[in-house]
């Protein structure tokens, strides 16, 4: 994780900040996806509150940034964007791990699920799940659609504490991971 790359969202009269990114996040989950691309983080470095904001940081090696970015995988996106150069991380930069945070805010698709992994009835499953089993999430989200099985979900982000040391790992094809941090400046 020692380069990185801004891919900046422009104004746009007919479509909105959201939609944008969901487009454009969208094209780097089919990419990373597509390639098995393990080594490129991602981050939202103007995030505040529920916003993503503006920016879709790409985080990894020069050699890997330069890989993705020889792809056509911005085709139709590129009249919407500033794009960055592949630049080296600032030495000062403080590392952030940024994830999947998943939502259980529907106890009737956990009952149907429990109900089709225990063999259960339905009652048993109401009353081990009850609907104040709900959990609702206060984080920014894009609505997104997995290249591996094709359901459309809400994928909620989480940009976790700042800390000094950087944590290595592998990252998903959504450029997220659990533990392995991304440069934060």
């Amino acid at each position: 994780m020692d380069h990185h790359l801004d891919l900046r969202l422009l104004p746009d009269p007919e479509f909105g900040p959201l939609a944008l990114m969901e487009a454009l996040y969208a094209k780097l989950h089919r990419a990373l996806a597509a390639g098995g691309t393990t080594g490129i983080g991602v981050s939202f470095p103007d995030v505040k509150g529920l916003d993503l904001g503006l920016c879709l940081r790409l985080h990894g090696s020069r050699e890997a940034l330069a890989m993705l970015m020889g792809t056509a995988w911005l085709r139709g996106m590129r009249d919407h964007l500033a794009i960055g150069e592949i630049s080296a991380v600032p030495a000062q930069a403080r590392h952030c791990c940024v994830s999947r945070r998943q939502s259980h805010s529907s106890p009737e698709r956990m009952r149907r699920r429990l109900m089709r992994r225990q063999q259960i009835d339905e009652a048993t499953a109401r009353e081990r799940i009850p609907d104040q089993a709900a959990t609702f999430l206060r984080l920014p989200s894009l609505q997104v659609r997995s290249s591996s099985t094709g359901q459309h979900f809400r994928l909620f982000i989480r940009h976790g504490p700042l800390q000094n040391d950087p944590v290595p790992g592998v990252f998903n094809a959504y450029g997220l991971s659990a533990t392995a941090t991304v440069p934060w400046f």
